[in-house]
């Protein structure tokens, strides 16, 4: 028997009422064998069944995997979505917190005298979402593995559009309305590389980064970004 400790995140953690837990599987149990048999364990969770997906040890598998005794796996709801060396040389800096972000601080970590070119994105916390009035957001993370996910989407950004640098801030907790959520510097030596190279992280950061956003609006809350998820309140 495999003893696997298993997390859950944003809606899959509301539904089951439950963050993390550990359960022993057969030797070979694949990752969808281990989804089944918690959602088994935990019924609320069926409805997510067609959208949720895999990470073991912080790094995302297919269906199939065949995690081993001891491994951490993470059953990831859609996001608004020994780990490998990333190439650090366009990394300036790549942050998860719950301070307050400061956008002239990453302009700074990426400034160099190569680059004729620094393109700023700033996402701040809006007052009205699809007709609703938005009263604060709330972000969660499966940090780990977002700060690893984060890194390897800024070398991939180098790699794409001849960058010099890239720096990359998220923040997790409460973030009010007008607040900045998530920032990325880029600089270049031209500017269309740059802008290219933004676009292309903050793109990808919705699509694979494991950090959930939850909308407080007036008479609720829901999940942004879960196909599955529903105004609770």
């Amino acid at each position: 028997m495999n003893r696997l400790n298993i997390k859950l995140f944003a809606t899959l953690r509301e539904r089951a009422r439950v963050a993390e837990v550990t359960r022993d599987f057969p030797d070979g149990a694949t990752v969808s064998e281990v989804w089944r048999a918690l959602v088994r364990e935990f019924p609320a969770l069926a409805g997510h069944h067609d959208s949720v997906g895999f990470a073991v040890n912080q790094e995302y598998v297919d269906a199939n995997f065949r995690p081993r005794a001891g491994d951490e796996i993470a059953f990831i709801p859609p996001v608004s979505g020994g780990a490998p060396q990333i190439d650090a040389r366009w990394i300036g800096a790549v942050t998860i917190g719950r301070e307050p972000i400061d956008a002239a601080t990453l302009e700074r970590a990426v400034a160099d005298p190569a680059a004729g070119a620094v393109v700023t994105f700033v996402g701040t916390t809006r007052s009205e979402n699809a007709g609703r009035r938005v009263i604060r957001l709330e972000y969660e993370a499966y940090e780990p593995m977002a700060v690893l996910e984060m890194r390897r989407l800024a070398r991939e950004a180098g790699e794409r559009s001849r960058i010099v640098k890239i720096a990359i801030a998220h923040r997790i907790g409460v973030v009010e309305i007008g607040e900045t959520s998530v920032a990325i510097a880029v600089s270049a030596v031209h500017r269309a590389e740059a802008f290219e190279a933004c676009r292309f992280a903050i793109d990808r950061i919705k699509e694979v980064v494991p950090i959930w956003k939850k909308e407080h609006f007036e008479g609720g809350e829901v999940w942004i970004g879960c196909q599955t998820s529903h105004p609770l309140g």
